[in-house]
């Protein structure tokens, strides 16, 4: 399987003791071209101490396209303050030259109606327009998440007539148990707008997996990960995949050790 490299992104999550300028750095010494940033990061915002001007020539310096910023929630609960953080989101996006948001749904075990969710993407719609901003609705595996599925996340968005996508984690459709029959009722290839890849190599049930549990690709990692794109491709996707692992012993690692696991995933998927 042979899957362009421009197609390969890299999520900031992997680099937490890292600074923005060298986490552009490691990306380009990689010899790719796409980066994820993140409200949650230990420095609290989108772009740490940088103005979004800053951010922007830092990353044509470094030959870089910002695809998303992560995330806005809890996005299917919608508040005056929810209205307001996503809109602050959508003036970081824009400064800095992103090109979506993400929405994540509500996930503490608090049961949301799927007319709610819906209602929440027709309130946004308008603001992603106002920024230009494209929306990204990720449904999260979790048994406590309000929206698991990735198939009714696409009904979701085309009932409120939003011109969003959705992003298909692998992580999330292996702890969704009707994951698998969403792709056989039909989950519609051209509106995943992204698809995020991890690995998992602990073997506790899998409703008690966790992010904590998330690592980068490897021989015989749970989620299948490299399966679930060589589907992908069958299918017909021609989207970006971004690595996003989320376990805190990231933490420690160096450049090199991020530069190595990198080239590890890239080359199993290219195997």
């Amino acid at each position: 399987m042979a899957i362009d490299p421009t197609r390969f992104c890299v999520n900031r999550k992997i680099a937490p003791a890292l600074s923005i300028e060298e986490f552009f750095q490691l990306v380009n010494k990689l010899g790719l071209h796409k980066v994820e940033l993140r409200n949650d990061m230990k420095g609290g915002s989108v772009t740490d101490d940088l103005s979004h001007q800053q951010v922007r020539a830092l990353a044509e310096q470094y030959g870089l396209e910002i695809v998303t910023i992560n995330a806005v929630y809890p996005f299917n609960q919608v508040s005056d303050d929810l209205l307001a953080r996503a809109e602050g989101l959508l003036k970081d996006a824009h400064g800095i030259g992103a090109k979506a948001l993400v929405l994540c749904p509500l996930n503490d075990g608090t049961p949301i109606p799927a007319e709610t969710t819906q209602a929440a993407i027709a309130q946004l719609a308008p603001l992603f327009a106002k920024y230009g901003i494209e929306g990204l609705v990720e449904p999260l595996g979790f048994p406590v998440s309000s929206l698991r599925s990735a198939r009714l996340a696409q009904q979701l968005i085309n009932n409120a007539g939003a011109p969003f996508k959705i992003v298909l984690d692998t992580f999330h459709h292996h702890l969704y148990e009707g994951a698998e029959q969403d792709f056989t009722d039909g989950v519609d290839i051209n509106q995943i707008g992204l698809v995020h890849l991890s690995g998992v190599t602990d073997s506790r049930p899998t409703s008690d997996l966790t992010d904590e549990e998330r690592l980068m690709l490897s021989e015989g990692e749970l989620l299948k990960s490299v399966w679930q794109v060589q589907r992908l491709e069958k299918l017909g996707y021609k989207g970006v995949y971004a690595f996003e692992p989320f376990a805190s012993e990231m933490d420690s690692w160096t450049a090199a050790d991020i530069e190595r696991e990198i080239r590890r995933s890239i080359e199993l998927l290219q195997a």
